[in-house]
């Protein structure tokens, strides 16, 4: 059952752990602490005071299955450790604060320390959901996220993602190699700094999602080995090592409650699950969001998003909001670039029947053999899901993070063709996604980034670039040098947006990139938005070329919760494609202007993208110029 409603009069959360350090009388004169610690490959524990209050060894007592307790009398603030078998040191696994970083000691939080100030927000549905991922380090720490908000509500997203928080080693990281789920990191500030970010994010009417990392730790950093080996299987081994295992009640209970945590402790409205194949365990996923759901608040809208390669259609019945979809991205940027190498094989065989399928059905790999999975089935048939199922992007930090040179689409394909596949995008009845600093048509590279020293970061450098001689363009070992070393603080300086423009020129460009996303986001909000519940895809098709072959264009259409149609046309390719049976309705979005007027010659333009909606739309302004759209209300 769920929890009772949300009461808008409180203004302290607290999710009350069953493990780790429990603040007891926080605001008394004499405040004490629960430690409660699962070590089942040790004898012995003791819990080491460190700081704020006299320096001490507690011995825990044994209580069964591995679990060690003790109590002390300590408040807010304390630095501690776990003493495991009287030799080795460790920071709590639960740890909601690492001050001195991953090797250091953890520090006791209190929860309730922060006051919310806007604590009738209850989220957002699903299909309002414009999301923005970002990374915070680049962004210059919560404050600076912070100091971005309003742009980004101006802008029109609904939404902002935050790529792992998780504390990792040094002072920067992409997020993927975390090793402490609980404790946001503290080169980005302080936990109740991360809760104003979120607090002032719903105070103008954003949603806060937050990617969490459950199917590995990274390589430096976890001591789960030294103390808890049955939190991992023997039997099963991934490229981080031994597979966690989730088979185990209390590991299960560690990842659940890290999800309860985040959205009742910190309020996020919804977290997105990295590389859930990679746990391989879906009986294990449905039993967290059940789990999840359960204790959300009535009333309250929290969103469950995957990333799963596996397509496993069943996930999204019932069980999770939406999947990113990698086919859709795949399948545009083939389209856009020509680029054939990697992953983008899968996709180079009809791509723009690929598209269509997406469009008309969710995924592009629906249980097809795929030529980068030896041929094996992928994926399960998605075209019962609604459109909303499904995440499309043309850019985030894995497609553009993983690439040797960090190129942005911009840098790789025409201006003309990226406006028309980002009209798609921000049009498509699937949920948009974009990536920090794309409304700004920017070229600015994002690398991989870690903080490593020694052998470590030895073995991270030369692997990333042994990771590329696979590639043509990288299989000189001279071009190959010329991969930015992840572990150089340039490196990190350089996949940081910057606060403006260079030149007046570049201001310019950025404007008027900025004012398109605006525009089609602004049409978005006013006419798709509103009619998105219930949607249901008609169906695409291809469009034919002048000689009779498949153009790199294509038509579309869904009917809307409303009972009206939206159709879209969209041309990736540079030539004129013939174009005679036009959809009904009113324009609602084109790019180039005027490409209303090629059709009433029944031709597409070159990069070109028009979309129509049935229906009374007359109060609404159409065409390129959309600024006149009525600009969205702010969310209450």
């Amino acid at each position: 059952m769920s929890e009772s409603p949300i009461d808008p009069h409180k203004r302290h959360h607290a999710h009350c752990l069953p493990f780790g350090a429990q603040l007891r009388g926080a605001h008394s004169s004499a405040p004490r602490t629960r430690f409660r610690f699962w070590a089942p490959s040790c004898e012995a524990v003791s819990v080491e005071i460190e700081g704020g209050a006299p320096k001490a060894s507690v011995a825990m007592t044994s209580t069964g299955n591995g679990w060690f307790e003790a109590e002390v009398a300590c408040g807010a603030g304390t630095l501690y450790r776990y003493c495991i078998d009287g030799g080795l040191t460790v920071p709590d696994p639960a740890s909601r604060f690492q001050p001195q970083d991953v090797h250091g000691p953890s520090e006791v939080i209190d929860p309730r320390a922060y006051t919310w100030q806007h604590t009738n927000w209850h989220g957002r549905p699903w299909e309002e959901t414009v999301l923005y991922e970002l990374h915070v380090g680049a962004l210059g720490g919560y404050g600076g996220v912070m100091a971005r908000l309003p742009a980004l509500v101006d802008l029109g997203v609904t939404a902002i993602e935050l790529m792992p928080l998780n504390d990792f080693p040094g002072a920067r990281n992409w997020g993927y190699d975390g090793v402490l789920p609980y404790a946001p990191d503290s080169s980005y500030g302080r936990p109740d700094d991360l809760k104003a970010l979120i607090d002032r994010a719903h105070g103008l009417g954003l949603q806060v999602f937050l990617d969490v990392v459950y199917n590995h730790f990274g390589p430096d950093g976890n001591y789960l080995h030294q103390y808890a080996k049955p939190f991992f299987r023997e039997d099963t081994h991934t490229p981080w090592g031994p597979a966690i295992d989730f088979g185990r009640i209390e590991v299960n209970e560690f990842f659940c409650d890290n999800a309860r945590y985040w959205i009742d402790e910190y309020r996020f409205d919804g977290l997105r699950l990295d590389a859930v194949h990679a746990i391989d365990n879906d009986a294990w996923l449905r039993e967290f969001s059940d789990h999840v759901r359960s204790h959300v608040q009535h009333g309250r809208h929290v969103h469950l998003v995957l990333e799963n390669e596996r397509n496993t259609a069943a996930l999204l019945d019932t069980h999770f909001d939406a999947q990113w979809n990698d086919d859709a991205h795949n399948t545009l940027h083939v389209l856009l670039t020509g680029e054939h190498e990697g992953y983008y094989q899968a996709y180079i065989d009809q791509p723009i029947r690929r598209l269509a399928r997406i469009l008309g059905e969710g995924f592009g790999y629906q249980g097809d053999p795929s030529p980068i999975h030896e041929n094996r089935p992928r994926g399960e048939p998605s075209g019962h899901l609604a459109p909303t199922s499904f995440v499309m992007f043309l850019q985030n930090h894995d497609q553009v993070g993983n690439r040797a040179m960090g190129e942005r689409l911009r840098s790789l394909c025409a201006p003309d063709a990226l406006r028309a596949a980002t009209a798609l995008l921000l049009l498509s009845p699937q949920i948009p996604l974009l990536f920090m600093d794309e409304e700004t048509g920017s070229e600015q590279p994002f690398f991989f980034f870690t903080d490593y020293t020694g052998d470590l970061a030895n073995a991270v450098r030369e692997g990333r670039r042994r990771e590329f001689a696979r590639f043509s363009a990288f299989s000189d070992e001279r071009r190959r040098a010329q991969i930015p070393d992840p572990n150089d603080v340039r490196t990190f300086a350089s996949s940081s947006p910057s606060a403006s423009s260079s030149s007046e020129s570049d201001s310019a460009d950025r404007l008027e990139w900025m004012h398109f996303y605006k525009s089609a986001l602004t049409v978005r909000a006013k006419l798709v938005t509103p009619r998105l519940r219930h949607a249901k895809a008609r169906g695409a098709h291809v469009l034919r070329a002048q000689n009779g072959d498949d153009a790199n264009a294509l038509v579309a259409s869904w009917k809307l919760g409303d009972g009206e149609t939206l159709s879209i046309a969209v041309n990736l390719s540079d030539e004129t494609v013939p174009f005679v049976e036009v959809p009904a309705g009113k324009v609602i979005l084109e790019t180039p202007a005027r490409v209303r007027d090629a059709i009433a010659k029944n031709v597409l333009s070159p990069f070109s993208f028009v979309a129509w909606l049935t229906g009374d739309v007359s109060h609404y302004a159409f065409g390129h110029d959309a600024r006149k759209v009525a600009e969205p209300e702010p969310h209450a």
